[in-house]
């Protein structure tokens, strides 16, 4: 647990730079003039970054290690947030996002981490401690930077949150450079270095058909999640007329509820129910919340149905993740868990990108309800996972 205890630390501190962020940014792009779609589309684009990183890092994490990979991650979230904090534009603004995308390897290595050092029967367990500590960055972080620059839009000062966010970035270094032990050994990485792998996402996804149904049942989801975080603040705005501290709160619910989910829920339903049936009941609840969100017509409606979300999202995105980690031996860990994450980031690109358009031309709930029902695909995806699970084990 201790190897564990230490990584959920270190991520619940680099995400919460991170959550700081993420909801200010359409606040500040609006002030700069931006339209809806060009809002979203700066959003998508840390998002458009990260996909084309996130399988090298993971490549990279494998033959040289984690802990390095963890620390330049956190350097380049550090200069992103000090960009984001100066921008004098729209240009900068985009500038930072695509930087912080980029560099974005960490979580891809922290996943690959807490695969490494737990057992195949306590996966699901030791990836849902991850997942928890990326909600309790983004439970804790919008809430923070909506105190940070309160509800008033005009009057916001958005420089204070870009230099906690730089100090928490730093905060997270010092804390993997002296609190992480390296949990892949130095002659298991020189043999990684030597051992042929998988030179693109799609060479990856050939080799493991079981995967391809995971990573599409991911993007299928994660497109519904980004489309979430991406319009969440102009629809609370053009819908309810709340803020950004509002905003914040609301977030901070919403993620304290995936934190309960995968921190707590998760190790009691997974040995239960199986990580498969644990992960399709979250695709229902997340669908339901999602058009509840949709279609309610008060506030109080709305945050019920984003409490639906909240579930649904910390039942599958361990669930699933830990069926990802099955595919995947010691030595090619870091390279299958950064394609899973590579369609993650592929949904965070299509989502941010589309909500802003759809949210423009058919209404502030329209995006929400375009999310459940390309979430509810991904329910036949799972099914496809078993089936080709099952055919790998005869072979």
């Amino acid at each position: 647990m201790r190897p564990l205890l230490t990584i959920f630390f270190i991520c619940a501190v680099d995400v919460l730079g991170f959550g700081v962020i993420v909801p200010l940014v359409p606040y500040m792009a609006d002030r700069f003039g931006a339209a809806p779609w060009l809002i979203t589309a700066i959003l998508g684009s840390y998002s458009l970054c990260q996909l084309i990183a996130a399988p090298l890092w993971g490549r990279l994490s494998d033959r040289y290690g984690r802990r390095p990979i963890l620390i330049i991650g956190m350097a380049g979230a550090c200069l992103s947030y000090l960009l984001l904090g100066f921008a004098p534009g729209l240009s900068w603004l985009l500038l930072s996002r695509m930087l912080s995308g980029f560099m974005a390897g960490n979580i891809s290595a922290a996943m690959a981490y807490a695969a490494d050092v737990s057992l195949p029967e306590h996966r699901a367990r030791a990836l849902g401690t991850v997942g928890a500590a990326i909600a309790v960055g983004f439970m804790i972080g919008p809430a923070l930077g909506g105190v940070l620059v309160g509800n008033d839009v005009r009057s916001a000062s958005f420089l204070l949150p870009a230099l906690v966010s730089a100090a928490l970035s730093i905060v997270a270094m010092v804390l993997v450079t002296v609190l992480l032990r390296e949990s892949v050994g130095a002659a298991e990485r020189q043999a990684n270095r030597g051992r042929a792998v998988p030179a693109t996402v799609l060479h990856t996804l050939a080799a493991r058909p079981a995967l391809r149904w995971l990573v599409l049942a991911g993007v299928l989801v994660t497109f519904s999640q980004s489309t979430l975080e991406s319009i969440v603040a102009l629809w609370g705005l053009k819908r309810f007329g709340v803020g950004p501290r509002s905003i914040g709160l609301i977030l901070f619910g919403l993620a304290a509820i995936t934190v309960v989910m995968q921190g707590g829920l998760v190790r009691v339903l997974a040995p239960r129910f199986g990580e498969q049936r644990l992960a399709i009941g979250g695709i229902a609840a997340y669908v339901a919340g999602l058009a509840l969100a949709g279609l309610a017509p008060t506030l109080l409606t709305a945050i019920g149905g984003l409490a639906l979300c909240g579930i649904g999202s910390g039942a599958f995105s361990p669930s699933a993740s830990a069926l990802a980690s099955r595919q995947a031996d010691a030595g090619n860990r870091g390279v299958v868990m950064g394609t899973y994450q590579a369609g993650a980031s592929l949904a965070r690109v299509l989502g941010p990108f589309s909500s802003g358009f759809i949210f423009g031309r058919f209404g502030p709930g329209a995006p929400f309800l375009v999310g459940a029902l390309v979430t509810l695909q991904a329910l036949w995806c799972m099914l496809a996972v078993r089936r080709a699970s099952i055919r790998d084990a005869q072979q």
